[in-house]
């Protein structure tokens, strides 16, 4: 085993080094995506286009052919799979947005503004029908397992949200709860698969499906962090929508319980959705700004972070768990 990686100053931390890494296998995936989402019903490849094409990371199945690249896998199997795990993630993406009423989705008016409601969950159950449809054709029981479980675990996530949403007493332990199934189950997953592909011990997808799963939660903190960051315009998304949403993330929970009595009134009122305006939005981010809140989310996302490097050292050093570590870094560096 090898020794514990030493984390990258967030300075250096990069994607480039996995987008590098994965380039010739995701020109691959994009021809079996844009294969699948092709349909006789026009508008299905139309609203689904709109969002595969919008200029997304495609971080998860970057995940799965990193991890192949990882243990030298040599097949093709991979790039379906990663596909499928495309697939899912846009379909949660498409529902997540009528369940929210987003309006923005990667820089542009998200597909349900554009399309209306009833198309864009058609469109998200299409698009699920087909990452099932490439499972199937993989022909492993261990993969559609693994897969069609991640799928089940982000969907009880959502329910889970949204019955946390507007609830000012949402505990931490929950909300970490919640960002592990909605978000790190697929971040998991898709990690977890290369190994299967691979033929890989036991030991191996465990590693990998560690290192995903603390990725995952990483990246969801971070996330959360930058709706109360004043630059956070490079989300893609209006800031302030999960101050709007009343969505109790960390940085909410963390600064109502360490609030005055004042403070812990208006986040009672700002959460039942009384005070959502501009004036409440600076308000909100000034609170979890002086309360240290912020900051401690940033600290958490980086500890999570380190764990899913640490979960790399049973590899040998290399490209492939160099642009992993880097892309660890990276995924906290943007809270920056």
């Amino acid at each position: 085993m090898s020794a514990r990686i030493h984390s990258l100053p967030a300075a250096t931390a990069s994607l480039e080094p996995m987008l590098a890494l994965t380039a010739k296998d995701m020109l691959a995936v994009n021809a079996v995506i844009l294969n699948r989402m092709e349909s006789r019903i026009p508008l299905i490849p139309r609203l689904a286009g709109h969002l595969i094409a919008g200029g997304g990371k495609r971080l998860r199945p970057m995940l799965t052919l990193a991890g192949a690249a990882l243990l030298d896998y040599s097949g093709n199997r991979h790039h379906r799979l990663a596909a499928a795990v495309e697939f899912i993630h846009t379909a949660t993406l498409l529902h997540d947005d009528v369940v929210d009423g987003s309006e923005m989705r990667r820089g542009k008016a998200a597909a349900n503004i554009i399309f209306g409601n009833p198309a864009t969950v058609l469109v998200g159950d299409f698009l699920f029908s087909r990452a099932f449809e490439l499972m199937v054709e993989d022909g492993s029981l261990r993969v559609l397992r693994i897969l069609s479980h991640a799928s089940a675990v982000i969907a009880e996530g959502e329910v889970d949200q949204l019955t946390a949403q507007r609830q000012i007493e949402t505990s931490e332990e929950r909300y970490l709860a919640i960002i592990g199934a909605k978000t790190a189950a697929l971040f998991a997953a898709a990690s977890r698969i290369a190994a299967v592909v691979a033929e890989s011990e036991e030991r191996v997808e465990q590693a990998l499906d560690d290192y995903g799963r603390n990725l995952g939660i990483a990246f969801q903190l971070v996330d959360d962090a930058l709706d109360y960051d004043a630059h956070s315009g490079i989300m893609g998304k209006d800031r302030g929508d999960d101050f709007r949403e009343g969505k109790m993330t960390l940085p909410v929970i963390l600064a109502y319980a360490r609030g005055s009595a004042q403070d812990r009134e208006f986040w009672r009122d700002a959460v039942l959705g009384h005070r959502i305006g501009d004036d409440d939005l600076a308000h909100a981010t000034r609170l979890v700004t002086v309360t240290g809140a912020l900051e401690t989310t940033r600290q958490r996302a980086r500890q999570f972070a380190e764990r899913a490097i640490d979960a790399l050292s049973i590899f040998p050093a290399g490209e492939a768990r160099q642009a992993m570590v880097q892309a660890a870094q990276f995924a906290v560096a943007r809270a920056f």
